[in-house]
């Protein structure tokens, strides 16, 4: 059971039409709509099951620039800022603070990427500091061992999980935006080859821009549009566990394991790209083009079971617009986390933070973290259909970019200034090819 997440009202009425409907109530949705309502822009944000309650829930928490990607960094650099101007804006609380993060190690190769990387960053304005053996056992002093080195990263930080989507959400409202809960897209309406409404299960929304969301559903949904858009999830396990009596770090990453606080104090334990590959019929599909990834990260996939199946997020089936779908009867994806990962992750965070043993688990949980074949999320208009604006594929790294990202595709919505340079995150680079009439499954 994942930590209880914070629930907000639905909107009363569902529109009849709006400037932009968002799809997908996630941390990628949830501020796509509010930056969209904060420019006078009509918004519907419409939800299957609960805002924020599937991966967007279920994430470390972290908000970091610390070893991004090089086409990520601008995006997570702006992120940053965007947290701390939502807390000003809205009221809201997301639980977010710049705590610092801390990186651990005894691999040589390790802290060898990781000084490359601190390079490149100084390039890039981004403030990290390396840590000889003497500063990282002193800033790791909780683990009582000694390391040969580290990193810290002072201006990242974390956000709260079971918080974050729903105070967006309810800064969102509060705006003039609308929520709906509950309420399943089931396809697109189209005039001329271009987006006119959003046929949800409670009726029909014109519009003439629609921002897909979906997290770990998008690749299905798109499916039944005709657009291959290549997608994978992967089941991830993590645990909480009660607060302790004496302080531990924040944010702390080791190849072990890794430990976050959270706002209420407990902590949360994960072990990094620790995962359960779930054989679906959308991953057999799309296979051939994740096994460079897959390859690299084989250590650490395992194989999984039949939790993706009974999840219904990954399948190559079409569904009819007007009888209910996969979506509606699969609300909120609550996989079952995987026991022996967590009593893994429980030993490896007591043997490297002792403290932890005087605390007793609160929750274990999974989610599925949606993928692309090279781990930087889609966003941008779909080729061949105008008025469709793709936001998927985050690779497990949504939620510390969500603020940059939403306010990058509020700017394509509304033709504004790109926040930042939106090529590198073009859908059709997954090739021009893949983006067609399905004729071939």
């Amino acid at each position: 059971m994942s930590p209880p997440l914070q629930h907000i009202q639905t909107s009363p009425t569902l529109p009849a039409a709006a400037d932009v409907v968002v799809i997908g109530g996630g941390i990628i949705g949830v501020f796509s709509a509010y930056y969209l309502a904060q420019r006078g822009v009509s918004v519907a944000l419409i939800e299957k099951g609960r805002i924020g309650a599937e991966q967007s829930s279920r994430n470390w928490g972290w908000c970091r620039q610390q070893n991004r990607d090089a086409r990520e960094l601008p995006i997570a650099s702006k992120s940053l800022d965007l947290w701390e101007q939502f807390a000003m804006q809205s009221g809201e609380d997301t639980g977010f603070r710049r705590c610092g993060l801390l990186y651990l190690s005894n691999d040589e190769a390790e802290l060898s990427r990781w000084s490359n990387w601190h390079d490149f960053a100084k390039t890039a304005g981004v403030t990290t500091y390396m840590l000889d053996s003497r500063q990282a056992a002193e800033r790791g002093q909780a683990t009582g061992r000694a390391w040969k080195g580290g990193v810290f990263s002072p201006s990242d930080g974390t956000a709260d999980p079971a918080k974050a989507a729903p105070a967006v959400a309810a800064a969102l409202m509060k705006l003039g935006g609308s929520v709906h809960q509950q309420c399943a897209a089931r396809g697109l309406e189209l005039e001329g080859g271009r987006v006119s409404g959003v046929i949800t299960e409670a009726g029909v929304i014109k519009t003439r821009t629609v921002v897909l969301a979906g997290g770990a559903w998008a690749s299905s949904f798109c499916r039944q549009l005709g657009i291959r858009f290549p997608q994978a999830s992967i089941r991830q396990s993590i645990l909480s566990v009660s607060p302790v009596e004496h302080p531990l770090p924040d944010a702390l990453f080791t190849s072990g394991v890794s430990v976050t606080r959270r706002s209420d104090g407990r902590y949360a334990l994960a072990i990094s790209g620790r995962a359960r590959v779930d054989v679906t019929p959308q991953f057999m599909r799309f296979a051939p083009q994740f096994v460079p990834m897959f390859a690299k990260r084989w250590r650490n996939l395992l194989p999984g079971g039949l939790e993706g199946m009974r999840g219904g997020h990954e399948t190559l089936k079409r569904w009819r617009v007007d009888a209910p779908t996969p979506m509606e009867r699969v609300r909120i994806l609550d996989p079952k986390p995987d026991l022996p990962t967590i009593r893994e992750t429980q030993r490896r965070a007591i043997d490297l933070l002792p403290e932890l043993g005087r605390a007793k688990v609160t929750h274990a949980w999974a989610g599925f973290v949606d993928s692309t074949p090279d781990g930087v999320p889609g966003i941008g208009e779909v080729p061949g259909m105008p008025g469709l604006i793709l936001a998927a594929g985050f690779s497990g790294h949504g939620f510390g970019i969500g603020p940059g990202a939403g306010h990058l595709i509020a700017d394509l919505a509304t033709g504004a200034v790109p926040i930042v340079d939106p090529k590198p995150y073009r859908p059709s680079r997954f090739s021009d090819s893949a983006w067609g009439k399905v004729a071939d499954f």
